[in-house]
């Protein structure tokens, strides 16, 4: 076990993978036999020994539910942090124990960098109201990484000190110095209408969340609201959660993209073991290689839409489910 968990980093991180499929059959063997929870669910689906599984279309995802209710844990490792879900309901919390916060980090660094470039010397803004008044985010923490990462003097979270954020984001645009402003849904409009000034050297990311404060509205409806106050031609979203240790961003064309050890499918709504058709809303199930220490095969509670160029829409929840904190808007 010890040389199996040694090695996972390089051969998720240091590789194109193109043996993802034999990747996940490996994830999933370890998983079986390491995770008492997920092996019980696993049994349910019929599956009596680890090596039964032969493809990716056959692995079980655990339902994310389960993170509220059971410690999802592959291993006795000692838990170093334990992440919590935003609690936007009655029925507790989802929580993540982390046996390896390197693993989580070098999936933020490398993720965020191959797809926004090079963090160094770029300023760094959460505007994290709400997520900076818990502990245990695991959005902090990955905005709080990227900053440590980028060394920039001017690095900053916000709650409601709105002209504070106002100011120093009119010094990086006098500057024109790149930077990256955070933000969770109802701060950023609450932002954008009191200072909606000229973005041309930001690039604004927004993290999801309305938590009730305002109407829900849909993504297309909140990025030309933020775009026309800020007068900018790109929003850009960010989709992950705290059972994940990856993440996805939008593309230009409002699409999420992710990182190559992490790839999503889209199920049917009332079939999990059965694919959606292309364009057709379906149940997002989201494999995370990082999540090699918890469980690398996890069915939200998200809607979505597979895309042919493997980019994907999300839609929001699916009915009678929880609204989550995280980078979900109702359409």
């Amino acid at each position: 076990m010890s040389e199996f968990i040694d090695l996972w980093p390089h051969r998720i991180f240091n590789s194109n993978l193109s043996n993802f499929e034999e990747l996940c059959l490996d994830a999933f063997q370890y998983q079986y036999n390491h995770n008492v929870v997920y092996r019980e669910y696993a049994k349910i689906w019929g599956i009596q020994q680890g090596n039964d599984i032969k493809k990716i279309g056959d692995i079980p995802f655990l339902p994310i539910e389960f993170f509220k209710t059971h410690e999802i844990k592959s291993n006795q490792f000692p838990v170093l942090k334990t992440f919590e879900s935003s609690g936007t309901s009655l029925t507790g919390n989802s929580k993540h124990f982390i046996v390896d916060l390197s693993i989580y980090e070098q999936s933020i660094f490398t993720h965020f960098q191959n797809h926004f470039g090079s963090i160094a010397n770029k300023c760094i803004l959460g505007l994290l109201p709400s997520y900076l008044e818990k502990e245990n985010s695991s959005l902090v923490y990955m905005v709080q990484a990227l900053m440590k990462k980028s060394k920039h003097p001017l690095n900053g979270f916000y709650l409601y000190e709105h002209e504070q954020l106002a100011a120093k984001i009119k010094l990086l645009e006098s500057k024109k110095e790149p930077y990256f402003l955070f933000g969770v849904t109802f701060g950023l409009l609450d932002f954008a209408k009191k200072f909606p000034i000229p973005i041309n050297y930001g690039k604004i990311i927004e993290t999801g969340g309305m938590k009730g404060r305002k109407k829900e509205i849909t993504k297309m409806e909140l990025y030309e609201t933020l775009m026309n106050q800020f007068q900018t031609n790109t929003i850009y979203s960010e989709y992950s959660m705290c059972e994940m240790q990856s993440q996805f961003y939008t593309s230009q064309n409002g699409n999420f993209t992710g990182p190559k050890w992490a790839r999503t499918f889209i199920t049917d709504i009332n079939d999990p073991r059965s694919a959606a058709k292309m364009g057709k809303t379906g149940v997002i199930q989201v494999v995370d290689l990082a999540n090699i220490h918890s469980c690398c095969f996890i069915q939200t509670a998200d809607l979505g839409i597979e895309h042919p160029d493997f980019t994907f829409e999300v839609l929001g929840r699916r009915d009678q489910s929880e609204q989550r904190g995280c980078s979900l808007m109702v359409s």
